[in-house]
């Protein structure tokens, strides 16, 4: 028996997370639920799975939550109450779902008490990767990627006879000697809902086809993440950190199928691929059961029926975020850090109508020429970088409708 602290419950991760444990409740036990603002749903996860330590982020939220819980019930309260449930509560594992850099502190606060991770947060590596590996490593505990990319990064190189960097115990392998059997990864990309329709105007892109995801259903900021390809920019971040392996050895191919979810080359010129429908729950199972292949529910993949699998590469002009990624990673300290959160905040406007689509990269690109990076940066100056990008995104959206 496993005992898991969800956070993000509400989201589309952490509702099949919830499926899995009802599922196989002979194997999962869940300890704590944390959510942004979805109390409603919150109190029926609780009720059904009788979870009694729960954590709601906004303080508002929270504060009309605690007249209507039921006895017995422990509330922690916002962003620091979620950190408190993921340290606090008794569990072999936290499971982080949440979005962006709010998975950050509860991670940090989960590793120093010795609980592995979960992690589908990509962000939380994206912004402070070095500092997460190392606590980890510290504290002897494993970070299980959910991402289906890294999943099936971490299992093929599993296959390969290599124990993946985000597992190894400190020490246990001389790191050169073992990413030394690595040629590169390869990150399959679905393309999102554009990269097929060399025709569209990004410029007068709407929310609601920005959000229609040909293939994966997924919460709103992942989707439009998507749709510019940076999503793929944040991956090759998090890969980099999860598997040591420099981010010029991290190549994206666009896979519109989706089911191929990302290659190991090898230097015996061997490559491995995992292969699932595209269905986050095989990964999301796979870390919850690791070390062992545990049997579910799902349905088998049918290759045949799928028929033909395609593959390109991806267009650097058409999807600047990539290449403003890569820029990103490349000059290395506070710059990832400030690249995602100006990437929140430019995505959050456009789907609240006030930045339009391609305006996302514009934004990117004018934080990042404005940030002067500190290359040794502190978890404390990290955070202040992730502060001033959200401001100076927020004042180049506001010139930006000032000027439509």
């Amino acid at each position: 028996m496993k005992s898991l602290v969800i956070l993000g419950s509400s989201g589309s991760i952490g509702r099949s997370t919830l499926q899995l444990a009802e599922a196989h409740a002979d194997r999962f036990r869940v300890a704590g639920l944390a959510v942004h603002r979805a109390t409603d749903t919150l109190l029926d996860q609780a009720a059904r799975l009788g979870v009694t330590r729960l954590a709601v982020a906004d303080p508002r939220a929270a504060a009309e939550l605690r007249p209507r819980l039921p006895p017995g019930a422990v509330l922690f309260e916002g962003s620091e109450g979620v950190a408190e449930l993921a340290a606090t509560t008794p569990a072999d594992m936290l499971v982080c779902a949440l979005v962006g850099m709010a998975g950050l502190k509860p991670v940090l606060a989960a590793i120093d008490a010795g609980k592995d991770i979960a992690l589908a947060t990509k962000e939380v590596l994206v912004a402070a990767g070095g500092a997460v590996m190392r606590a980890r490593a510290a504290r002897g505990v494993r970070i299980l990627p959910v991402d289906s990319e890294h999943s099936a990064i971490f299992q093929c190189l599993q296959s390969g006879a290599y124990e993946p960097f985000c597992v190894r115990p400190a020490g246990a392998v001389p790191e050169r000697r073992a990413e030394a059997r690595i040629r590169r990864l390869v990150l399959t990309a679905s393309g999102g809902p554009f990269a097929q329709r060399p025709e569209v105007d990004f410029d007068r892109v709407t929310v609601a086809e920005a959000l229609r995801h040909p293939k994966w259903a997924m919460g709103r900021k992942i989707t439009i993440d998507s749709a510019t390809m940076m999503n793929k920019g944040l991956e090759i971040a998090e890969a980099r950190w999860l598997f040591n392996v420099p981010a010029g050895d991290i190549a994206v191919v666009v896979h519109p199928e989706s089911i191929i979810h990302s290659l190991v080359e090898f230097t015996d010129g061997a490559t491995l691929a995992q292969l699932s429908d595209p269905d986050m729950r095989v990964a999301i199972h796979y870390a919850l059961s690791w070390p062992d292949r545990a049997a579910t529910t799902l349905p088998p993949l049918d290759l045949a029926g799928h028929g033909q699998l395609t593959f390109a590469r991806p267009d650097s002009r058409r999807f600047p975020c990539l290449r403003l990624a890569r820029a990103a990673i490349d000059a290395g300290g506070t710059a990832p850090a400030v690249l995602n959160a100006a990437n929140e905040t430019a995505v959050e406007a456009f789907l609240e109508g006030g930045l339009a689509f391609s305006g996302i990269w514009h934004c990117l690109e004018a934080v990042l020429a404005r940030h002067a990076i500190d290359r040794e940066p502190s978890l404390e100056a990290i955070f202040a970088a992730d502060q001033w990008a959200r401001r100076e995104a927020n004042a180049f959206i506001g010139a930006s409708r000032r000027m439509a």
